[in-house]
């Protein structure tokens, strides 16, 4: 038995099943089309959000560029004193950090910076243009504006300056001082890009930009606090001025060689005419300086005699040991005390004109330093109270052209600021408030009492002559990387005695006067004697010594809590002599600092420490 289904006819069963055919397939071919549709707009949504976000880019990046530039602008321009170009690029500034920073919080940077790792260097920029834009109106315009009124043309004018405005602007600075400081935290707080190498470098360039200025306006802020006090304001204000003669090296400069009394009265200044050091002449009591200064100075009688009173480089013991020498020489009780140098004066001459002398000797800012330091020694071999009133008479008149209107202001603050930064003036204050204000600046010339790395190379001549004219330094600092409690430095110092062989010159300047008697030691005409310290980091323990590659015996000693470590040597004409410290220091946190002592050669320390964060 076959059993069979039922179905319609054939014609009408055929016409169904074309019919779902026909269905399914317009159904599939419009799915596909929606597909595409979709597929389509994505693309184009896509292509239109990433054309949309490089044009944010490009406009980003370019009004980054232009702000940075325009920072740059303002910053040189205040410098300069020239107020009216720092406004207008001030509001330049303003204006193109305004418009970074929109392009940077736009919507599609807003999205893009949200997605993981991919995200990063747009998350970055929209930190730069932050930082940016906070920069140009709350430092940069400010800044400005108070530029407009503190510019050096009008605030030294014909010997003066105006004290009255330096006070009145000092808060406003000093909030500037403050922004600009938050600034620099922002800027140094800024996240590094996981990947693209110019928004890191732009980030970079950002973060010591803001150093930069923060610095610069800090030191302005500083200057306002202190320059009033300081330079009689509130009355009348008198400074021993001592003259570094650092032909004879000692550790803030050079051998006390002269004096005068700098009196300052409303923002004007006169001094009286330089002494010789021979006027120190009675037989001072001594001062106590502490246990620990006494220890390492205190048998060369530095506190009652003026030759050894400045061997320490922490300038604050050389000015209370002056002060008390002028109170016992003259009763006078000066406010505070002041050194320069014969270097310090080149700068200054090449700020306001050379001087001539009474005889019509000419004084420039290229012959000063080569006719204080050593052609004087020749010129009056015999004769040392005509050198020395002949040393006088040029600091005198230097001072005196100093007193009168300059011709540019603005580069007599630069001749001093320059010779402030390398130790040539370096001040002292007997009023506490002033001297904690001038400890935050290059001019106190102290020791730091703090554990950051620190490499100090301290000078002193042994000889007693003059001889250091003709001493040439070169000095180095490498540690190792920043792991463990403790980590290994070194510390090169390379002396050179460029003067010729068979010197003819007088004996004091050449000789070995200083040279103590019972010592059996005949040097060759023309020899340095000199003590080399190396001031380092504090609990820094030293490993060993070697001169010109031999191990060499070490004085130790210590000076606010940096362990000192030192060694003599003697160095004939025209020979050079290498001393290695080879150290076990902390790894400490901070910058580290190479100190340089201001002699009459200039040195650039080479520094391979890495910064430890800890």
């Amino acid at each position: 038995m076959h059993i069979f289904s039922r179905r319609p006819s054939g014609h009408d069963a055929d016409g169904a099943d074309d019919a779902v055919r026909d269905t399914d397939e317009g159904a599939g071919l419009w799915q596909r089309r929606e597909v595409r549709i979709a597929a389509l707009a994505t693309v184009l949504v896509s292509t239109g959000f990433v054309c949309w976000l490089g044009i944010r880019a490009v406009e980003a990046k370019s009004a980054l560029e232009h702000a940075r530039s325009g920072a740059q602008q303002v910053k040189e321009a205040l410098m300069q004193g020239d107020t009216d170009a720092a406004v207008e690029a001030a509001e330049r500034t303003y204006a193109q950090a305004s418009a970074a920073r929109s392009a940077a919080h736009s919507l599609p940077w807003n999205v893009a910076a949200s997605v993981p790792w991919l995200g990063s260097p747009l998350k970055t920029t929209q930190e730069i243009s932050d930082v940016v834009l906070n920069l140009a109106a709350d430092v940069l315009k400010p800044a400005a504006q108070v530029g407009t009124v503190m510019s050096p043309n009008s605030l030294f004018q014909d010997g003066r300056l105006d004290v009255g405005v330096l006070r009145a602007k000092q808060p406003a600075l000093s909030a500037i001082a403050d922004s600009a400081a938050r600034l620099d935290m922002d800027a140094a707080a800024i996240s590094e890009p996981a990947y693209l190498g110019p928004v890191g470098d732009a980030r970079a360039a950002l973060q010591d930009q803001t150093s930069d200025v923060a610095e610069m306006l800090e030191n302005t802020a500083l200057a306002a606090q202190l320059a009033p006090s300081m330079m009689g304001a509130d009355g009348p204000r008198t400074y021993f001025m001592g003259f570094q003669t650092n032909a004879e090296a000692r550790g803030t400069g050079g051998l006390l060689g002269g004096f005068g009394v700098l009196r300052f009265n409303d923002g004007r200044f006169t001094v009286d005419d330089l002494g010789a050091n021979t006027e120190l002449d009675k037989p001072f009591t001594p001062i106590d300086l502490g246990p620990e200064y006494n220890e390492q100075y205190g048998f060369t009688n530095p506190t009652t005699d003026f030759r050894n009173s400045n061997q320490s480089s922490h300038f604050p013991y050389a000015a209370q040991i002056w002060r008390s020498m002028w109170k016992q020489q003259t009763g006078m009780t000066v406010d505070g005390v002041v050194a320069i140098d014969p270097v310090a004066l080149s700068y200054i001459l090449g700020a306001v004109g050379s001087i001539t002398m009474p005889d019509g000797e000419k004084i420039t800012k290229d012959n000063v330093v080569e006719l204080t330091e050593s052609t004087a020694y020749q010129r009056f071999p015999d004769d040392q109270t005509a050198r020395k009133r002949y040393l006088q008479d040029i600091a005198n008149e230097v001072v005196k052209k100093m007193s009168k209107p300059v011709e540019s202001p603005r580069k007599l603050l630069d001749a001093l600021g320059r010779a402030v930064s390398e130790g040539r003036i370096a001040v002292w204050s007997a009023d506490a408030e002033d001297q904690t204000l001038l400890e935050k600046t290059p001019l106190a010339h102290i020791v730091p009492d703090d554990a950051a790395p620190y490499a100090e190379v301290i000078v002193n001549n042994l000889a007693g002559n003059k001889l250091d004219y003709h001493l040439t330094r070169d000095i180095e600092y490498v540690a190792d990387q920043c792991v463990g409690d403790t980590r290994m430095s070194t510390v090169t110092v390379r002396l050179t005695n460029t003067l010729g062989e068979n010197p003819s010159l007088p004996e004091y300047v050449a000789g070995s006067m200083g040279l103590r008697q019972d010592i059996p030691v005949t040097l060759p005409n023309g020899t340095m004697l000199t003590s080399v310290r190396l001031l380092a980091t504090q609990g820094a323990e030293l490993v060993g010594a070697t001169a010109n590659g031999d191990r060499t015996p070490v004085l130790t000693s210590s000076e606010r809590g940096h362990p000192g470590f030192e060694v003599q040597v003697a160095i004939p004409p025209n020979q050079s002599g290498e001393l290695q410290f080879r150290l076990s220091e902390p790894t400490a946190a901070g910058s580290p600092r190479v100190p340089v002592q201001p002699l009459v050669d200039e040195v650039s320390p080479r520094i391979s420490v890495p910064e430890c964060s800890r």
